[in-house]
């Protein structure tokens, strides 16, 4: 086991948590160079790259209303957001920094050049449509649901206005219209994000935390996962010499143990391990006392349970990997930031919702940061869509295929 905590360490130099962009895009932008002056032995590492020149992505010129106005009421809709422009994330807005991998996407567009080790990015902006490999819609729509949606029986929102507007400018689009849409590339990153009109915008590429509320419209081949922003702090200052040994916890969850869908096994697991030796397995909410207890009693366990919430996934899998504490995923369904790069069963532990249900079945005895890496998942689909674009423009008969 002790080598898997050494892979989960390794892990976390892949898989750099996107709540350190606020490090990295403040002020300048020059996110590369803030980075490496907080680790400064990564500064002459190679990190991970596949050696294809950067994806050309044309982001469209959104009023800020779509995005950043989302942020800041007082920006102005009239002006274009740009790097100097763009408003510094808040990370005191609780949990909607969870989904903010919309505005870490569209500010990574915005700064341009390298960074001062010459190192180049998976993905640049072009101002010429035509050369561009996939286009880039900057709607902040899981922010606008948080901002707008009080009540999920509301009718008429600010943020289905939004929507609606938003899917009025894609048709118009004569980019949109020459390949339907396939290669756009559109953050629904909140489960509940351009919930109306998900249907009409399904042929873009759909950057999601799971497929848990979307498993009927999206699709693993097109579309891509990107992580949750992790809410505890990064452990730094494990110094122990047997980092595992020294944990006294065996296995610890947090949370809300009342969930729908899939997550109602938190509940079957309340009752089956909560008195368990050596575990912790207790109720607790999204707060900043909530989040102190969960940060301490990470640091001190082995073992961090991920069973599925009202989704298959949550931002609990980042908190455990940033504590150094071995995930273990608990979901018949969950999908997994980055998996065409990172074997995720190096460094966590994988349960059927079956098998975690079984008594003692848990327990025998016994480079890059997060924003290139969604780009270049995004990369990997490029070619698909030319495929299916070429096709479609040559075809005289409904898909056969279809």
């Amino acid at each position: 086991m002790q080598k898997s905590i050494n892979r989960t360490l390794i892990c976390l130099s892949l898989c750099i948590p996107l709540i350190f962009c606020s490090l990295f895009l403040a002020g300048t932008l020059d996110y590369k160079s803030r980075f490496f002056y907080f680790f400064p032995q990564l500064n002459n590492a190679t990190l991970c790259r596949t050696g294809s020149p950067p994806l050309r992505v044309y982001m469209y010129d959104l009023p800020p209303r779509f995005n950043v106005g989302l942020m800041d009421t007082t920006f102005p809709d009239n002006v274009s957001v740009t790097a100097e422009n763009i408003p510094v994330w808040r990370w005191n807005d609780g949990l909607r920094k969870q989904h903010s991998v919309e505005y870490w996407m569209m500010a990574s567009l915005l700064y341009e050049g390298n960074d001062e080790s010459g190192l180049t990015r998976d993905a640049v902006r072009v101002r010429d449509p035509d050369s561009a490999d996939v286009f880039f819609v900057p709607f902040f729509s899981s922010l606008s649901f948080n901002v707008h949606v009080r009540n999920m029986a509301e009718s008429n929102t600010v943020d289905e206005k939004l929507q609606l507007e938003m899917l009025d400018i894609l048709r118009a689009s004569e980019y949109w219209k020459r390949s339907g849409g396939r290669d756009h590339v559109i953050p629904l990153h909140h489960p509940n994000a351009f919930r109306h009109y998900r249907n009409d915008i399904n042929a873009a590429i759909f950057i999601v935390a799971d497929f848990g509320r979307i498993m009927n419209i999206s699709r693993l081949s097109k579309d891509v996962v990107a992580p949750y922003p992790h809410m505890l702090q990064s452990y730094l200052g494990e110094d122990h010499e047997d980092p595992y040994d020294s944990r006294k916890i065996l296995l610890f969850f947090r949370g809300r143990t009342h969930r729908k869908d899939e997550g109602r096994i938190r509940t079957q697991l309340h009752k089956l391990l909560n008195k368990t030796k050596d575990n912790i397995y207790e109720e607790g909410n999204a707060s900043e006392e909530g989040f102190k207890a969960s940060t301490e009693q990470m640091r001190s366990s082995k073992f961090c349970l991920h069973p599925a919430g009202d989704t298959p996934s949550s931002c609990r899998l980042f908190d455990a990997i940033v504590s150094h504490c071995v995930p273990v995923i608990v979901s018949d369904r969950i999908e997994l930031p980055y998996e065409s790069e990172l074997d995720y069963k190096e460094f966590s532990i994988f349960f059927s919702v079956q098998e975690a249900l079984k008594p003692g079945y848990m327990y025998p005895p016994k480079k890059d940061d997060a924003v290139n890496m969604i780009w270049r998942q995004v990369r990997q689909k490029v070619p698909e869509i030319k495929l299916a674009v070429h096709r479609s423009r040559r075809l005289k008969i409904p898909d056969w295929w279809t």
